[in-house]
């Protein structure tokens, strides 16, 4: 049986005291550099060792830096050579992006935790340029950090710098030296998951295709809870209260972190029931950037927790030992689960209810869209050989408010629950589809 170490990547921001943003900002381009001239040597026909050894001398980070990003470039044509057959691009010979600086602790970058619960940091920028300032971010973060600088079994590895939403953050990753997380290979049972503004939805289904069981948990607390210190915040602001406005802002964190954390917590005990599973999340890459319905809902998507929550459950799951994997979100909301239909169109969703336009099959949306995130993960595995996601992700500053405990499993019962199979073929053909659409989410509570 594979398996792979426990990693966990923590993501602070930069309080920088010496040094400045535009010293990060060139060793960022001098790494972007050592990208390019590695994928333009490669492309010349060059013997990956040599090409190491020469982009290496010519580079101006530390030798040790330089080492990383160049196995970082050469890991990314490896992967393309890997999967060409089944499609997958060549990497671009040149990109105009900043590109992260990789660096091992100790040598490209260095932590201090201090006694007052601070921690330092030191980052050579690019060589005999340092950048030295403390780390900002949340409180579990700085905890988890400590362990890892005061418990044998952990260990601090390496970090990258990286300027993302207008500042600029250090990426550090912290390894347990025993602890193991199984291979999403050997999975017997994939969870789709469907994170949404008022609740988590989750579908257990076999490798052979059959839905095991599902549940939706809610939390409608959270958004009205936001929506309320929102609202506050405002009034404050208008009146000039500042002082206040911080502490209005600091409850809401604490409440969606705590309310978070119960989620999570609930999510990994129902998932936990099943055999050898995988838990499936949607790609949220890039998703903000695609966000545009206009002011009001804007700031409501924006400010919810999706990848917060995910990450949280990835930890915590990743603690039993079960892995956690990605997929394609493409259309999962919209796309009628059945085989014989798979209908894409906006109008079959109703809110919380899903019926097809074209074939008439219905479902709680939410759940469905969960079906959907599995029949991509199967897609993908099958098709485009995904490379192993067996490491956790990195976890992300979290602006608090979640809540409680979750209910039973969904009231059309544990097999044919979602009406569906592996690829949306329907588990019910003799009925068609529902008449009606019950109930399948119990409340959240504290």
């Amino acid at each position: 049986m594979q398996s792979s170490k426990l990693t966990q990547t923590l993501s602070f921001g930069l309080d920088i005291h010496t040094g400045s943003g535009d010293d990060l900002l060139t060793g960022c381009l001098e790494a972007r550099r050592i990208r390019n001239e590695t994928n333009r040597l490669d492309r010349q026909g060059g013997e990956w060792d040599a090409i190491k050894s020469v982009v290496v001398d010519n580079a101006n980070h530390v030798k040790n830096t330089s080492q990383l990003i160049v196995d970082k470039a050469l890991g990314e044509i490896e992967t393309y050579h890997d999967n060409k057959d089944d499609d997958w691009g060549r990497p671009d010979p040149y990109i105009d992006e900043l590109y992260p600086v990789l660096m091992n602790h100790g040598e490209g970058y260095r932590l201090f935790p201090e006694d007052d619960g601070t921690v330092r940091f030191r980052i050579t920028a690019t060589r005999g340029t340092h950048v030295k300032g403390e780390l900002r971010g949340c409180s579990d973060h700085f905890d988890q950090l400590r362990t890892a600088f005061n418990d044998e079994e952990w260990r601090v590895g390496t970090a990258e710098v990286v300027h993302k939403h207008n500042e600029w953050r250090l990426h550090v990753t912290v390894t347990h030296a025993t602890h193991r997380v199984a291979s999403k290979n050997d999975a017997d049972t994939i969870v789709g998951v469907d994170v949404n503004e008022d609740c988590i939805a989750l579908v257990a289904m076999s490798q052979s295709g059959s839905v095991k069981d599902s549940v939706v948990f809610e939390y409608p607390s959270v958004k009205e809870q936001r929506h309320e210190f929102f609202t506050k915040r405002k009034r404050m602001q208008k009146a000039e209260q500042t002082a206040f406005e911080t502490v209005v802002q600091t409850k809401e964190r604490d409440y969606v972190h705590d309310c978070l954390h119960k989620v999570s917590r609930k999510v990994v005990g129902w998932v936990s029931q099943f055999r050898d599973p995988v838990i499936v999340f949607e790609d949220l890459k890039d998703m903000r950037d695609s966000i545009d319905y206009g002011t009001r809902m804007n700031r409501r998507l924006h400010s919810l927790p999706f990848a917060a929550l995910q990450n949280m459950v990835s930890y915590k799951a990743a603690w039993e030992g079960i892995p956690s994997d990605k997929a394609n979100p493409e259309y999962t909301s919209q796309r009628c689960p059945r085989t014989e239909c798979q209908h894409t169109e906006q109008a079959n969703r109703q809110k919380k209810r899903f019926k097809c336009k074209r074939c008439g099959f219905q479902d709680h949306s939410d759940r469905k869209a969960a079906v959907c995130v599995v029949q991509n993960w199967f897609d993908e595995q099958e098709t485009e050989n995904v490379p192993s996601l067996e490491t956790l992700p990195r976890v992300r500053k979290v602006r608090r408010a979640a809540s409680g405990p979750g209910g039973g499993t969904d009231s059309h019962g544990a097999i044919f629950a979602s009406g569906v199979h592996r690829h949306g073929t329907s588990a019910q053909p003799s009925q068609g589809a529902r008449e009606e659409l019950k109930t399948v989410a119990s409340a959240v509570q504290d």
